[in-house]
């Protein structure tokens, strides 16, 4: 068998044992629909390129507890969505943090670049609502609204109870409904 042959769950056996060219071989099948996905979600080309790289690292020293039967795209866009919520907790206090220290007069920052395209996108109220959103309360209505998935597929996705989705996204709709109002 070749580096490339064979599904994406022998693959990840194989990366498991330490074999890099089917990590290669795996890479080459999932890096582009996982970029797009992660793309949508965030709209950064920098943090996409970030979020990809860390979620393969991931994979190479997970690879070995993987267990699943059919189920590595799963496996790896959950992956990727938490490598994603951390980047933007990470975000989140890295801007709390610069916003302090970048005007010594007690100004707001100016917005960023992302926040004045996310502005020019959405309605501002609806971006900044948004915004306002916990990781995990955005995670659950990107999944749920933007990609359409199942409170169960989204369960699976995010690695959560299916209580837990359903909590969220009440959460995260009466969040935005009181923004919104």
């Amino acid at each position: 068998m070749t580096a490339g042959e064979g599904s994406d769950d022998e693959l990840l056996r194989r990366i498991g044992s330490g074999d890099r060219a089917a990590f290669e071989a795996f890479y080459d099948r999932n890096a582009a629909w996982l970029a797009v996905r992660i793309r949508r979600r965030c709209g950064d080309a920098d943090l996409t390129a970030d979020v990809l790289q860390e979620t393969f690292l991931a994979v190479w020293r997970a690879a070995g507890s993987y267990a699943g039967a059919g189920q590595s795209g799963g496996w790896l866009w959950s992956i990727a969505t938490r490598r994603l919520i951390d980047a933007h907790r990470r975000r989140a206090v890295r801007a709390v943090v610069v916003g302090e220290l970048d005007d010594d007069r007690g100004h707001a920052a100016a917005p960023s670049a992302e926040d004045e395209v996310l502005a020019g996108t959405y309605d501002a109220e609806l971006a900044t609502a948004l915004d306002r959103l916990s990781p995990e309360l955005r995670a659950v209505l990107q999944a749920t609204v933007l990609d359409g998935l199942t409170v169960r597929e989204t369960a699976l996705l995010l690695d959560v109870p299916e209580g837990t989705v359903k909590s969220r996204a009440v959460r995260a709709r009466r969040q935005l409904r009181e923004a919104l109002s």
